[in-house]
C-alpha cells in the first residue's frame, strides 16, 4: 500500500503519503485563501519527502469536513481526479475524526474547529475498548455557548475551543486536522470511511443570483 492522504478543510493545506507501515512523507502550505495554489506543490513536495512518485500510489484519503466551502472543494476535487486517473481506491474521512485520533485524549471528548461566523464546527468521541476515540454525537455547526450550555464539563480539543476558551474547557492539543492522523486512521482502520462527498453542514456563503424576470 502507499496512500496519499489530504486535508483542506482547516486554515493550512496538509498532505501526507503513508506505506501502510508508517508516514513517510509530509508537506505543509500555509494560507487561509490559497488552497487551491498550496495543494499541487504540497502533494509534489510529500511524495519527494517519500521518494516515491504518484503512480507508486494506491490509495488516496481525503478529509471531508466540515470545513470551509472553498477549501474542502479543493482537496475532494483532487483526491477524486487523482482516485479516477491512477485508478486508485478513495477513502473520505471525517475531518474531526482525524483531529479526534491525533489528540490522543483517552477519555470523553469534544472536538471544534473555527466555523466562521462565530461558530464552530464539532463532534463528541469516546474512546473504545483499546482507546480509540470513536464519534458518537456530531459534526454539528452552532455558536460556542450553544455547545457549552449542551457539554459544560467535557474538554474541548481544536482551533474552536482555544478561539472561544472564554466559553469553552479548551485543552492541550492539535488545532487543525492533519494528513497524517487521517493517514494512520485509515490504515489503522479507526476511522469510518465515507464517500468523496463534502460535510458543509450549511450552505456556501455565495449563492447564485436570482433570475431576472
Amino acid at each position: 500500500m502507499l496512500l496519499l492522504a489530504i486535508d483542506t478543510s482547516g486554515p493550512a493545506v496538509s498532505v501526507a503519503v503513508h506505506d501502510g507501515d508508517q508516514v513517510v512523507g509530509s508537506a505543509q502550505g500555509e494560507g487561509t485563501m490559497a488552497h487551491g495554489e498550496l495543494l499541487a506543490p504540497a502533494v509534489r513536495d510529500a511524495l519527494a519527502d517519500a521518494g516515491r512518485s504518484a503512480a507508486d500510489l494506491t490509495d488516496v484519503a481525503v478529509g471531508v469536513g466540515p470545513g470551509p466551502f472553498t477549501g474542502l472543494r479543493v482537496g475532494i476535487v483532487t483526491a477524486r481526479t487523482l482516485a479516477a486517473t491512477l485508478g486508485l481506491t478513495s477513502h473520505g474521512v471525517c475531518s474531526l475524526d482525524a483531529l479526534a485520533l491525533d489528540a490522543g485524549l483517552g477519555a470523553e471528548h469534544l472536538v471544534a474547529i473555527d466555523a466562521r461566523r462565530k461558530e464552530v464546527y464539532w463532534a463528541r468521541y469516546v474512546p473504545d475498548a483499546d482507546g480509540v476515540p470513536r464519534r458518537v454525537d456530531g459534526p454539528h455547526v452552532d455558536k460556542p455557548v450553544e455547545l457549552a450550555r449542551l457539554h459544560p464539563d467535557l474538554p474541548v480539543v481544536g482551533r474552536g475551543a482555544t478561539l472561544y476558551a472564554d466559553v469553552l474547557d479548551a485543552t492541550d492539543g492539535p488545532l487543525d486536522p492533519s494528513a497524517a492522523a487521517l493517514a494512520e486512521g485509515v490504515v489503522r482502520g479507526h476511522v469510518e470511511v465515507l464517500g468523496l462527498e463534502p460535510l458543509y453542514l450549511r450552505r456556501p456563503d455565495a449563492q447564485p443570483a436570482a433570475p431576472v424576470r
